[in-house]
């Protein structure tokens, strides 16, 4: 008798590659925008030869810290289905309210709780409509983005100097490493993406955000907390706008009432584009940092060409379109699958 040895049948590189597609369906528009900053990336630094610097890239995180920490609330509202439209307006008024309060000489340290306190009511008011006068998330965040952009126009019509030391320590100040730099107001964007991110990962608070965002009534039936949650979400999002609204006066030295208009829609780009689906249910914290990444490198090329800034929103309007498409594809396959 001969022996016969079995061989394992081999997987084909393309069979893999479809495996771990249907595996990681919902990892792969962030994959797909990991894949797209770093050729961004290359491609600017074939074009211009000087891109990829130090200084280029600390600056990356320094212009975009606002934009960051408002991305990170706008994750928690699209995973659970909803919409804000009132970030930029209440990043506006928690700005020019907190110069207006400073100049006035309130202690800062009565002006930053109640910065952040401005954005979780607006918030708070938001999501109580939309939990429970069962008002549609677009028009809710609208009445929040009417409000907030008012309040900024009720509290100063001008923009406001703000020449306290504390306020300004968080933008002038660098903390070196080698030629690398970051600045206080980048690391408070960065503590909010981490917050933020085992938040959603690790938590039961987490859980119930993307059980609501797969299917809310089935949430309701595992006896989640629907209604705090979705309260929450919103409150969050207006909290992240507060302190964007500190990071951006640190960040431009003064408060101004038309600050923010907007940067709602630049938000939810990032967050698209960083994979989180407008429908709900799936999305992640740091995907939404790529995307602000991205966000932040096409404003910087087009700075580098010398080139009108509207091109920044025609190419992010053109990302916005390609990765809603790649979305809705991986959505439906998922579907088929299951």
């Amino acid at each position: 008798m001969t022996a016969q040895t079995l061989e394992a049948p081999k997987t084909s590189s393309p069979g893999a590659i479809k495996q771990f597609a249907a595996r990681h369906a919902s990892v792969l528009p962030t994959l797909a925008a990991i894949v797209i900053l770093v050729i961004v990336l290359i491609g600017a630094q074939v074009e211009f030869g000087n891109f990829l610097t130090a200084r280029n890239m600390s600056a990356l995180l320094l212009d975009n810290a606002y934009l960051m920490v408002l991305a990170v609330g706008m994750t928690f509202v699209i995973v659970t289905g909803g919409i804000d439209l009132s970030v930029g307006s209440v990043m506006a008024f928690t700005g020019i309210l907190g110069s207006s309060m400073l100049a006035s000489g309130t202690p800062v340290w009565i002006v930053i709780p109640a910065m952040l306190g401005g954005g979780a009511a607006i918030g708070t008011l938001i999501g109580v409509l939309v939990q429970y006068f069962n008002v549609q998330p677009f028009i809710a965040s609208l009445a929040g983005l009417f409000l907030g952009r008012g309040l900024a126009y009720v509290v100063s019509l001008s923009s406001v100097r703000v020449e306290n030391e504390g306020i300004l320590w968080l933008q002038t100040t660098r903390f070196y490493l080698g030629d690398w730099y970051i600045t206080p107001t980048g690391i408070i964007a960065l503590l909010v993406v981490a917050i933020g991110a085992i938040t959603m990962a690790w938590t039961r608070f987490g859980r119930t955000v993307y059980a609501i965002g797969g299917s809310e009534q089935s949430a309701r039936l595992m006896g989640l907390s629907v209604a705090r949650t979705k309260v929450a979400v919103y409150v969050i999002s207006g909290l992240c706008g507060g302190l964007a609204g500190l990071l951006l006066t640190a960040y431009s030295g003064a408060g101004y009432p038309r600050n923010g208009i907007g940067t709602e829609l630049d938000v939810i780009a990032c967050v698209v584009i960083g994979g989180t689906l407008l429908t709900g249910g799936r999305g992640y914290v740091l995907g939404s940092m790529i995307g602000v990444f991205v966000f932040g490198t096409i404003k910087t090329i087009i700075s580098f060409m010398g080139a009108e800034q509207s091109w920044t929103h025609i190419i992010v309007g053109a990302l916005l379109l390609l990765f809603i498409v790649v979305q809705r594809a991986i959505v439906a396959r998922s579907d088929r699958n299951t």
